[in-house]
C-alpha cells in the first residue's frame, strides 16, 4: 500500500487552491461539495471560478502567506516552480498538499470520487494513471446506481436504533451484512421505505433467534485470483474467520475480509499443520462459537480437496453449510499451460487420479490409465513420477506418450516442463519443479507447442 487511503473532513474549514485555470477551478468545485472554504492565488483566475460561492480569490503569485490557516492545499499550475515552492511550504508547516500530475510532489492523491452521499467511493493510482481511474469509475458507475444513496441513507438514519438493540459489533455487524444484502435493500432502493422500516424493526425484534454460525466451503480455483466465482468473492467478505490451506494463493487469501481472523491449516506431504480429523472439528468448533467460517480451499473443494470429509462432519453435527465450487486444477491449470484435456483427435475421454493415497501409496488402476485416446490428470503425482511413468508403459502405454508437469499453474511462477513417459523423469530430476504440481499424460499434451504461442498466459 503506497498511500494510506482516508476521508478528510473539510467542512467549514479554509483550503487552498494554486492556480486559477481549468484544473484549478475543478479542484475549487470539489473542495466546495465537500464544504470547505476555499482560497484561490494565481495572478490570472477564470471569471468563472471567482465568481463561485465560497471562493476567495486573490489576484497574487504564491506566497507563503496564503498559506495562513489552511487544511489543505492543491497546486494546479504549470508552472513547475510554483508547484515546488508550494508543496515545500506546506510541507514545512505539516499541512497535506496535492500537486496535480507530479507525485513526487505530494503528500497526499486526490483520488477518482464516485459520489452517492452519504455513500462514498475513492479509488486512485497512486498517481500513476489518473485516466486509468477514472475508467474503473465509470464502470463502478454502472455496478453502483444512484439510488444506492438511500441504502447509505437508511442505514444512518437505524444505526443508533440498531446499537441498543445488538450491543455486540459482531452480532451487530452480521445484522447489517443480511439487512442489506437482501429483501430490505431491495425495498429500500425501489422507494418502498415503508416496508423496509416494519422489515427492519421485526429483523430488530427477533435478532436473538438468528442463526449465527455457518460455513463456507469455498473453492479458491489454481491460483489466479481473476478465477475466483462472484458468489466466494461475496462470501469471503462477511466470514469472520478465515481457514485455509497450502494450495490457496496468498492473493487470494489477502481478499477475505480484512479484519478476519486468519488460520492457516495447510497440508504438505508428510508435513500436516493439522490433520484432517483437526481440521473437521476446528470448523464445527467455530461455527459452534457463532462465527461464519469461510473454509477456503485450493481447485475445487469436491475433487481431491477432501470437502467431502468435511461436510460429512459439519452435517453430523448439524453446522449449516454453503458450497462454492471453484475451477479445478486439471481444468485451470491445462487452460493456462495451453494444453486442452479434450481433443477429438487425440482424447475421447479425461481421467483425474490422486497420486498418493491416504495410506501414501500410488496404487491405482494401471490398466484403465493406459487406455489409448484418453488424457489422464494427475493430482499430487510429483513425489511418484517415476513410478506414474514406469507403470504406465508397463501396462502398456508408449514411450513416446507426450507428458508435461506444471508448476505453481495460472500463477506468475507457473513453468511447465514437457517430454514423454521415457524423458520426463530424467527432466524433472535436473529441472527440480516445486510443488504444488500438475502432471498431464497424453497426445494433447503435444498441442502446447503449437497453441502456446497464442496463449497471453504462457511462460
Amino acid at each position: 500500500m503506497d498511500y494510506l487511503p482516508i476521508f478528510m473532513n473539510v467542512k467549514g474549514r479554509l483550503c487552498l487552491v494554486v492556480g486559477g485555470g481549468e484544473v484549478g477551478r475543478r479542484k475549487a468545485s470539489v473542495l466546495l461539495e465537500a464544504g470547505a472554504r476555499v482560497r484561490v492565488v494565481a495572478p490570472d483566475i477564470l471569471p468563472e471560478l471567482a465568481k463561485l460561492a465560497g471562493v476567495e480569490a486573490v489576484i497574487s503569485r504564491f506566497e507563503p502567506s496564503h498559506l495562513d490557516d489552511v487544511a489543505l492545499v492543491i497546486a494546479a499550475t504549470n508552472d513547475r516552480g510554483v508547484n515546488v515552492l508550494t508543496s515545500e511550504s506546506a510541507r514545512a508547516r505539516n499541512i497535506p498538499v496535492n500537486v496535480v500530475d507530479d507525485p513526487a510532489l505530494c503528500s497526499f492523491i486526490m483520488p477518482a470520487i464516485l459520489d452517492r452521499s452519504p455513500l462514498m467511493v475513492a479509488f486512485s493510482s497512486g498517481g500513476a494513471s489518473p485516466v486509468l481511474t477514472r475508467l474503473l469509475r465509470g464502470k463502478l458507475e454502472s455496478i453502483i446506481p444512484q439510488n444506492y444513496s438511500r441504502l447509505a441513507a437508511f442505514a444512518e438514519r437505524y444505526r443508533e436504533r440498531v446499537k441498543q438493540y445488538v450491543t455486540q459489533p459482531a452480532r451487530r455487524r452480521i445484522f447489517w451484512e443480511n439487512a442489506l444484502d437482501g429483501v430490505i435493500a431491495e425495498k429500500v432502493l425501489t422507494g418502498d421505505e415503508a416496508c423496509a422500516d416494519a422489515m427492519l424493526q421485526q429483523m430488530l425484534e427477533n435478532e436473538d433467534n438468528i442463526q449465527r454460525g455457518e460455513v463456507y466451503l469455498v473453492g479458491a480455483g489454481p491460483g489466479d485470483p481473476d478465477l475466483l466465482t462472484f458468489r466466494a468473492l461475496r462470501l469471503m467478505q462477511k466470514a469472520d474467520v478465515v481457514v485455509y490451506d497450502n494450495l490457496v494463493s496468498k492473493p487470494i487469501v489477502d481478499m477475505a475480509r480484512r479484519d478476519a481472523k486468519r488460520i492457516f491449516v495447510g497440508k504438505k506431504r508428510a508435513d500436516h499443520t493439522l490433520r484432517q480429523e483437526e481440521i473437521n472439528e476446528l470448523l464445527v468448533r467455530l461455527a459452534k462459537e457463532g462465527k461464519r467460517v469461510l473454509r477456503l480451499k485450493g481447485g475445487d473443494p469436491f475433487i481431491f480437496g477432501r470437502g467431502g470429509e468435511e461436510i460429512e462432519t459439519l452435517a453430523e453435527q448439524g453446522i449449516p453449510f454453503q458450497v462454492v465450487p471453484g475451477i479445478t486444477a486439471a481444468s485451470g491449470v491445462a487452460s493456462y499451460a495451453g494444453i486442452p484435456l479434450t481433443h477429438r483427435d487425440y482424447a475421447q475421454s479425461c481421467m483425474f487420479v490422486t497420486g498418493h493415497l491416504k495410506d501414501g501409496s500410488m496404487n491405482l488402476d494401471w490398466d484403465a490409465l493406459a487406455r489409448p485416446k484418453q488424457t489422464v490428470v494427475v493430482y499430487m503425482g510429483l513425489h511418484g513420477l517415476a513410478t506414474l511413468c514406469m507403470e504406465l508403459i508397463k501396462h502398456g502405454m508408449p514411450e513416446i506418450t507426450p507428458i508435461a508437469i506444471v508448476q505453481q499453474g495460472t500463477t506468475q511462477h507457473q513453468r511447465v516442463l514437457t517430454g514423454t513417459l521415457a524423458t520426463l523423469p530424467g527432466i524433472a530430476e535436473r529441472e527440480k519443479p516445486q510443488a504444488p504440481t500438475l502432471i498431464i499424460v497424453g497426445g494433447v499434451v503435444a498441442l502446447r507447442e503449437k497453441l502456446a504461442w497464442f496463449h497471453p498466459q504462457q511462460n
